[in-house]
């Protein structure tokens, strides 16, 4: 039986890929929340004091957030800020989701009052 060939790989081309790896993952996590939040704030469309819809605000809000992290490097930093926004993205949805449930409740127990 031949011997099995090595083959050398530079600890550069490691790091490299590791880099390349976690970018490429914050990226598309990233991507994924951002894309959540928008279709979160389709649930806000009643307007704020002053006639502007809160989707509208809280969409251009997402934004600026995302483009002020857009040059963050620390990985760290970056998983905080993805698992902070995707709990607070999970909180809203269920407060949504709570109130939705409560509205149709009440809709629910007024129309068998009713009859």
């Amino acid at each position: 039986m031949p011997p099995t060939p090595t083959i050398i790989i530079p600890n550069t081309t490691f790091k490299t890929a590791g880099k390349y790896f976690q970018s490429s993952t914050s990226r598309k996590e990233a991507l994924s929340l951002y894309r959540e939040i928008l279709r979160t704030t389709k649930a806000f469309h009643w307007c704020d004091e002053k006639g502007i819809p809160w989707n509208v605000k809280l969409r251009k809000e997402a934004r600026n957030e995302f483009e002020l992290s857009k040059e963050e490097r620390d990985p760290l930093i970056i998983a905080r800020m993805l698992v902070t926004g995707r709990d607070c993205v999970q909180r809203i949805q269920q407060k949504l989701n709570d109130a939705d449930r409560a509205a149709w409740e009440r809709i629910e127990r007024d129309s068998s009052r009713n009859r």
